[in-house]
């Protein structure tokens, strides 16, 4: 696993009401399990799913889904693996409690979020509402998929859910 130093920078404070709009999000930090991608922007295919980056390298933002840092449930997804091997969120699954995830902003500033679960869904039973429902806070929900692969569909059969909080500025 790479090394991944821990982003440097002010972090972001809680937001405030009726807040003016953050910075988007450029690029995400995950140093425990050697995460360093820049974000891509992701909306939704033509059936209404989340899009899933081009690329198995880099991880990408919802841009339908609150900028990380405002009031809401950001949310990012990556691929797991490859034809060819590992992708950006291999080892997402390994994540813990407490761990920080970085996400820094095209303003520079730095969004520093604390890991609250790490669940594993089967695709079958999506948590829709707690995915992309509303939340009083700051929140961010990564995800990919998990789970066993089904050979003949070539697909995963289920979802790993990464939720954090938004970390004002608590010790790293």
């Amino acid at each position: 696993m790479p090394f991944v130093p821990v982003p440097q920078g002010q972090w972001a404070a809680a937001p405030l009401a009726n807040a003016a709009p953050v910075a988007a999000p450029v690029s995400l930090a995950i140093p425990v399990i050697g995460v360093q991608t820049p974000l891509t922007r992701l909306g939704l295919t033509a059936d209404g799913d989340l899009q899933v980056p081009a690329s198995t390298s880099v991880a990408g933002w919802y841009t339908s889904s609150p900028r990380p840092g405002q009031t809401g449930a950001a949310v990012i997804a990556g691929h797991v693996d490859s034809r060819t091997g590992p992708a950006v969120f291999f080892r997402l699954r390994l994540l813990r409690t407490g761990e920080l995830v970085y996400v820094r902003r095209a303003d520079g500033s730095l969004a520093v979020f604390r890991i609250s679960a790490v669940r594993e869904y089967a695709k079958s039973q999506f948590p829709t509402e707690a995915v992309y429902g509303p939340v009083p806070d700051s929140e961010l929900r990564l995800i990919t998929c998990g789970g066993t692969f089904d050979q003949a569909t070539g697909h995963y059969l289920s979802n790993v859910i990464v939720s954090a909080t938004l970390d004002p500025g608590g010790a790293a």
